[in-house]
């Protein structure tokens, strides 16, 4: 997983007014299409986080999403209407209407 330029700022601007070190991003079951992303801060690494650094920003991947979203890119993106994180996600293999959520398949590790 990894942030854009444009994710990273945000993501380090929002993380400084929190005070917590971590970004967990993860995936829960939910939404017409079947999962959908969750972020939140976190204070510390659960058992079996998978830990990623870019841009100097720590983020925690939930053990049970990792094979959902490897090879992920987080953007940011800001428009007249709306600021919001958006997921680059080539496991990702449909989405509902109003984008709340997604269909994501596992990866596949080739032997």
């Amino acid at each position: 997983m990894t942030l854009t330029d444009a994710a990273a700022a945000r993501v380090k601007q929002i993380m400084a007014e929190s005070a917590k070190p971590y970004l967990r991003v993860g995936v829960n079951n939910g939404g017409c299409a079947g999962m959908e992303y969750t972020l939140a801060y976190a204070d510390a690494p659960e058992q079996f986080d998978e830990l990623v650094e870019d841009h100097d920003v720590k983020i925690l991947i939930k053990a049970d999403a990792v094979m959902f979203l490897l090879g992920s890119v987080i953007d940011h993106e800001t428009n007249r209407l709306s600021s919001k994180f958006v997921f680059r996600n080539p496991n990702q293999t449909d989405a509902c209407g109003c984008g709340e959520s997604v269909t994501i398949v596992p990866a596949k590790l080739e032997a």
